[in-house]
């Protein structure tokens, strides 16, 4: 091999080796940048779900506020009226004393049931199930629709941060079956299968066109949906209107 032959391959090996330190630098950036927006994605992703927890709670609280509210004057309130007036007719009646013993015991219930709402660590420390129990016991109490709970046998632990989000979906779905709906029953299935949990909410009220489900952004319908893609559920709202409404959640661990 002559001079000019060992130049020209020297030549040829260095823009070969060039060219693939290149390619190597080109691809470490491009992976780097692809790690750091993945990186950002993630972290992008756990301050949402966060701050979304955050929010879930604060509308958690809102809300038994307002149940409690609620409770005090519709059901607490009207069984001390009656106690007074039961108290008021024993002068004539004192058979109305014992009626009026058995009416003050009741209230006495009541307010024991009102303080597990009351309790800021009520929901903490209970699964998901327990607060369906104290939440259709409480609808039930006030007689504002009849209501019922089924569970399956079966069960499997969920994060306490997703149970609290599950939780809001399915309590904005009450609240709009109280508000909106007409209904006079409310039934609520869960079950926990294999590593599935579904639930199904079920209204018998007036229904609406689920066509124009945009429009009813009030009620808290997105905000279902939203909170169920934040923690990688599915949720479906089906509804015809004078039929009544229907919720179904599928949450995969």
């Amino acid at each position: 091999m002559d001079e000019k032959e060992v130049q020209s391959f020297l030549i040829i090996f260095s823009v070969i080796a060039f060219a693939l330190a290149l390619t190597l630098i080109l691809l470490f950036i491009f992976f780097q940048k692809r790690k750091n927006k993945l990186l950002g994605e993630q972290q992008e992703a756990e301050n949402r779900f966060r701050e979304e927890i955050i929010e879930t709670q604060i509308e958690i609280k809102e809300d038994t506020l307002r149940n409690v509210s609620w409770e005090l004057h519709d059901n607490i309130g009207q069984l001390l009226t009656l106690s007074k007036i039961q108290m008021q007719n024993a002068k004539d009646n004192p058979e109305a004393i014992d009626e009026a013993i058995e009416t003050l015991g009741e209230s006495l219930n009541e307010l024991r049931s009102l303080s597990k709402l009351i309790n800021p660590d009520t929901l903490t420390n209970l699964t998901l199930v327990e607060a369906l129990h104290l939440e259709i016991e409480r609808f039930n109490r006030l007689r504002y629709l009849e209501t019922s709970l089924e569970c399956s046998a079966s069960y499997f632990a969920i994060d306490s941060k997703i149970e609290i989000i599950i939780f809001r979906m399915l309590q904005e779905f009450f609240t709009n079956t109280i508000k909106h709906s007409k209904a006079s029953k409310l039934s609520v299935y869960v079950n926990y299968t294999g590593k599935t949990l579904t639930i199904k909410a079920e209204d018998n009220g007036v229904g609406f066109d689920v066509s124009k489900m945009e429009s009813f952004q009030g009620i808290g319908l997105s905000n279902m949906k939203n909170r169920a893609k934040l923690i990688h559920a599915d949720i479906q709202i089906n509804s015809i209107e004078g039929s009544g409404t229907q919720l179904l959640f599928t949450y995969k661990i």
